[in-house]
């Protein structure tokens, strides 16, 4: 199965690989096959495939993942798609001189 690509370089996904201890969890849990092994450890492999939700870094026994679930653009723009608004993004919204949010609050990216 061919993963999805949102938006490039804007996942916030960032692994310590010093805290790392090759559990796999991560690669276990992740729904978009970012990680793979890299010898006895866990390394990004598809960084522009992550959606941003979180289960890495909430099932890493060692705490060596971190991503900020929903507040990416992935987040924004999935929820664009689903019809939500509020959806924030990782540059913030689009907004008029006036300081007005312009089309719905869409992400600028």
């Amino acid at each position: 199965m061919r993963s999805l690509v949102y938006l490039k370089d804007v996942a916030t996904i960032k692994l310590d690989e010093q805290k790392c201890t090759g559990c796999g969890m991560c690669l276990d849990v992740c729904p978009h096959h970012v990680f793979a092994m890299n010898g006895k450890k866990v390394r990004i492999d598809s960084r522009d495939t992550c959606m941003e939700c979180g289960a890495c870094s909430k099932n890493c026994p060692a705490e060596a993942l971190q991503v900020q679930s929903g507040v990416g653009c992935a987040a924004a723009v999935i929820n664009s798609m689903l019809g939500r608004n509020g959806g924030e993004c990782c540059c913030g919204p689009q907004t008029d001189k006036d300081g007005s949010v312009k089309n719905g609050g869409a992400c600028c990216c």
